[in-house]
């Protein structure tokens, strides 16, 4: 069995529920689900009508000769095996087959032919408490103990990891329990498809009230392969249907809409009509969420409404990756397999935006945590460039990044700049590395490189709290995540020592790294090259005091 994550993002601390509820199957929840399964239902019968009309129309009705061929065949079929069922037999008497077809009233009585026997007769109670027939009690002790397994401490963190494993796509809720260094998997969530990106949301949406809109939430968006967004309350265990949907499959009273979506692959200002790849949740405005589409369109999203406020084509090609700027609050970067980034005011769709170039698809766009004025982009050739937002070229080609950095050979799939430590940098590559970067007023200069055994990186994103900042969660294409607490490791520790709030006692010098137990197998291509990563390791561990050499400083 394979498996891959494919991407995690973190929880910050003090928004888990501490005990998280069982999810409740009333009413009004089956009256919801219902309306969803049933336009899932209209997807199924589309595809069965376009496939039935395929078929007539490629398939012929024989020559009347073949038919009556057929039909003397069949009735000479008929005539064979055609006898006559004696019902009065004593072996069928008992099962009354005079009578098998005739409607309810007129059986005979205690003769019902229902699909489950007399089950009418049956005797049913409210609870458990009030049926006679059962003399054990539920037990107070076993809820209690549920109640136990599920709760999360203040100083607990959570970690959202989206998984595929074969044919199977759910989201992982990890809890990483501080005080023992424990990782494991508190509940999943299953979903449609494969996961490509998901964010976390401090807002409620969907079936909540107005003051548990208005108040901090806990809830996750999820970008799919379908172009679809799905939206889940973290503190809710066991949830059969998201809470709600941004794009076509959330409206139950677009019928027709739906009917033509298999029809019409043209993308449009209501919702995405392909693969979803970035999400992006304003955290001023905080019922604002971006996403970026194959379809080559970036929506705003109002979450109180769950409807998309406006959608925009800023790009020719797919668009990756999304962030907003972390103090002008309406302003979005976008960066597309078009080789360009565009930074634009949201407010103003139709004016003239800012566009700069790169010389391959971009993988990521962050802004700087720590300069506003500049911002970060990652390419599928492994380099990093670091823009300034103020000296925008007039055309993308005369980009001018302040530097760029050969951070790895391969595609560089994952980065991410810590917001609670300035300069500290990290990347992650499909050459199954992370590397970790000291930026000093030049550029970049490396820390150390790592292989973690998590296969190919798909993930590595810093802890979101001050004091687990140092704290790195990697995750890949071997299906295992893994927190790396980079404050232990020597190297970190004498980059950025000074920024430590708790530094590590000097002659601690092993590096902690704490996960869940790996798969029993990982992906095929990642197989072949253990013994290689193993050789790639000792070399690196020998290496990582070493600055980078391939930095290039413009």
């Amino acid at each position: 069995m394979s498996s891959m994550i494919t991407t995690a993002s973190w929880v910050p601390r003090g928004f888990a529920a501490p005990f998280p509820k069982k999810y409740t199957f009333d009413e009004a929840e089956f009256e919801r689900i219902a309306e969803l399964a049933k336009l899932q239902l209209d997807d199924a019968n589309v595809d069965l009508e376009e496939a039935q009309e395929e078929k007539d129309g490629s398939a012929k009705v024989q020559e009347e000769g073949g038919a009556s061929t057929k039909n003397a065949a069949k009735d000479g079929a008929m005539d064979e095996d055609e006898e006559e069922v004696d019902v009065n037999d004593d072996d069928l008497k008992e099962y009354d087959l005079e009578h098998y077809d005739d409607d309810e009233e007129d059986q005979p009585e205690g003769q019902k032919m229902d699909m489950f026997g007399n089950v009418k007769s049956l005797a049913y109670y409210e609870s458990n408490k009030e049926d006679p027939y059962i003399t054990i009690p539920d037990g107070q002790d076993d809820e209690d103990e549920d109640r136990e397994d599920l709760q999360i401490l203040a100083t607990d963190n959570l970690l959202l990891a989206a998984k595929v494993e074969d044919e199977l796509a759910h989201l992982e809720v990890y809890v990483y329990e501080d005080e023992a260094d424990n990782l494991y998997v508190h509940h999943d969530i299953m979903l449609p498809a494969i996961p490509l990106c998901v964010e976390w949301l401090d807002v409620a949406v969907g079936k909540q009230s107005v003051e548990q809109q208005s108040s901090a939430a806990n809830f996750v968006a999820i970008g799919t392969m379908d172009p679809d967004i799905e939206i889940w309350d973290l503190d809710t265990v066991d949830c059969m249907y998201p809470n709600a949907i941004l794009g076509q499959g959330g409206n139950p009273e677009d019928e027709k809409k739906k009917k033509k979506k298999k029809k019409s692959k043209k993308a449009n200002d209501e919702y995405h009509v392909d693969a979803v790849l970035s999400l992006a949740a304003n955290r001023n405005h905080r019922n604002l969420l971006a996403s970026a589409s194959a379809d080559k369109t970036v929506k705003l999203w109002d979450l109180n409404t769950t409807k998309c406020a406006k959608s925009y084509s800023y790009h020719t090609d797919k668009v990756c990756s999304l962030a907003w700027h972390t103090v002008e609050s309406t302003v979005l970067l976008s960066g597309s397999y078009d080789r360009t980034i565009v930074a634009a005011d949201m407010r103003a769709p139709d004016a003239k935006v800012h566009r700069w170039g790169v010389e391959s698809d971009v993988e990521n766009v962050r802004w700087d945590p720590h300069d506003p004025n500049c911002f970060f982009v990652s390419t599928e050739n492994g380099i990093i460039h670091y823009h300034d937002a103020r000296n925008a070229p007039s055309s993308p080609s005369e980009s001018k990044p302040l530097w760029t950095l050969q951070a790895h050979d391969e595609s560089l799939s994952s980065f991410d700049v810590n917001s609670k430590i300035p300069g500290f940098m990290a990347t992650g590559s499909t050459d199954k590395t992370v590397k970790l970067w000291n930026i000093t007023p030049t550029g970049p200069q490396m820390v150390v490189s790592r292989n973690l055994d998590v296969g190919r990186v798909f993930s590595a994103t810093f802890a979101p709290d001050v004091d687990v900042a140092f704290r790195l969660a990697v995750a890949g294409s071997k299906g295992t995540m893994h927190i790396w607490d980079t404050s232990t490791n020597a190297s970190v520790r004498k980059a950025f020592g000074s920024r430590m709030a708790n530094k590590p006692d000097a002659e601690f010098v092993e590096d902690k790294l704490v996960g869940v137990a790996a798969d029993d197998s990982s992906s095929d291509s990642d197989e072949g090259d253990e013994d290689e990563e193993d050789e790639e390791d000792d070399d690196e561990e020998d290496d990582q005091d070493n600055d980078a050499d391939s930095m290039d400083e413009d």
